[in-house]
């Protein structure tokens, strides 16, 4: 077999090993039927047993037994931005925002193009260094919904805690962090995430949302955009994107094989340490973009002294089999995207170049 790339890249990310090799056997011919999933119908009973199997696998790796449904949907997580306060920002109602990177900020954007919104707290003016804290959330009691994002893909931080918000339901965008680590889901009256970085393929976009948001059909917008409709028909209103559906089965049966979220916390802490370990012992000559007390497990973000050395940086390590160091495009520098299905010898090579870069450019 081909030697495995150390791949680093932030989304579409690194697929488990395994759930690849089990998902090419059953490519051409699945469950012997003499299709492939590529080619059945969302209707058919197989891939039926797949989308309910699928929709309990997440909620009881969420620790959600009851009370919350699992939506599959189209669009990515950005489609979410807009749906979210098309679906729940009622006229004279606020959509409140806490904003720690790119992507909660464009969820702000579009709350403000649906209706009114806020700011409830935002560490821009810190260059996104550090996470606001439960104290600095100025949350207006008059909000329909405060909307976070729990781990910044781009910026490289991570929430510690999840706020507390009284009565005002709390949505959270977990697309690069779920299933990192155990969060109290309960907590969290919607949550979501584009598929690829952790729970499978680019194609799908998965939902969790309680009971009780879904009893209030929104009339007012198309049905196709109304999480009514998709959780009345179990996500098959229109044609789902079947095989991806298929491979984040795959990828949640993984999760639960490794022993759940909290074994694969401990390996990605563990994981994170090796590269954040080299960065606080660099004397300076890696300089980490995120406080110590906000830093991702997910995605590690740090910068060189120089951008040339950070371009050299990322084409030497291309010369050492790996992909998708190089910072976002919005930010620069280098970041490493180390999600649930990077192994622990991945990172651990990665920090090892990293001693011997300094070494010969320090």
């Amino acid at each position: 077999m081909t030697k495995r790339a150390y791949n680093f890249n932030p989304g579409p990310a690194m697929l488990p090993l395994e759930v690849l090799q089990q998902a090419q056997e059953q490519f051409v011919d699945y469950n012997g039927i003499g299709m492939s999933l590529m080619e059945i119908s969302h209707r058919s009973k197989e891939y039926e047993a797949i989308n309910s199997e699928t929709q309990q696998l997440l909620l009881k790796l969420l620790g959600l037994e009851s009370g919350y449904q699992v939506l599959f949907l189209g669009g990515g997580a950005s489609t979410q931005f807009a749906t979210i306060p098309l679906n729940f920002l009622k006229p004279g109602k606020v959509g409140s925002y806490i904003i720690t990177g790119n992507f909660s900020e464009k969820a702000y954007q579009e709350g403000q193009v649906v209706g009114e919104a806020k700011i409830a707290a935002s560490n821009k003016a810190g260059k996104w260094r550090s996470l606001p804290k439960q104290s600095e959330i100025e949350l207006d009691p008059n909000s329909a919904y405060l909307h976070m994002t729990t781990n910044n893909t781009i910026e490289g931080s991570q929430f510690s805690y999840i706020p507390e918000t009284g009565d005002i339901p709390l949505i959270g965008d977990m697309t690069s962090g779920i299933l990192s680590r155990p969060i109290d889901a309960k907590k969290f009256s919607m949550i979501y995430a584009g598929a690829q970085k952790n729970l499978g393929p680019s194609g799908v976009t998965i939902a969790v949302i309680r009971d009780e948001w879904l009893q209030e059909e929104p009339k007012h917008i198309p049905s196709i955009l109304r999480y009514t409709t998709h959780a009345s028909n179990s996500s098959l209103y229109n044609t789902p994107p079947v095989h991806s559906i298929y491979m984040v089965n795959l990828v949640l049966k993984w999760v639960r094989d490794q022993g759940g979220v909290v074994e694969l916390e401990k390996k990605n802490i563990a994981k994170s340490n090796l590269v954040y370990d080299i960065i606080d012992a660099s004397g300076g000559f890696y300089s980490g973009n995120i406080d110590a007390d906000s830093r991702s497990i997910m995605n590690i973000t740090f910068r060189l002294p120089s951008e040339e050395l950070e371009k050299k940086f990322v084409k030497e390590s291309q010369q050492h089999n790996f992909v998708g160091l190089a910072g976002h495009r919005s930010v620069g520098g280098i970041r490493a995207s180390a999600y649930n299905a990077v192994p622990h010898e991945a990172c651990q090579a990665l920090a090892e170049f990293m001693v011997e870069f300094q070494k010969n450019n320090g």
